[in-house]
């Protein structure tokens, strides 16, 4: 649970952080506007997904794993406890 918080936690603030950089020039370049502040959203979701790939490649994977585990963890008490079932 703690790497899924870690991960989602960095997923939004540079959701954030590109939002806000996408918006400050958005504003900049063609003023304010609810379509300027809806096309700035869109393209910030864009970007900071693309971004993600790379820049948060080792959260991600440390929360694979951990999901990873936990799986294996639950499978083989699964297993324990068919085993124990069947001896019975």
């Amino acid at each position: 649970m703690k790497y899924f918080l870690i991960y989602t936690g960095l997923r939004i603030a540079l959701f954030l952080a590109t939002w806000a950089v996408v918006l400050g020039i958005a504003v900049v370049l063609f003023g304010t506007g609810t379509q300027v502040g809806l096309w700035s959203f869109v393209a910030s979701v864009v970007i900071s997904s693309a971004l993600s790939l790379k820049v948060l490649a080792a959260p991600r994977e440390r929360f694979a794993r951990s999901v990873e585990e936990r799986a294996a963890r639950a499978a083989a008490r699964f297993e324990e406890i068919k085993t124990r079932e069947d001896r019975d």
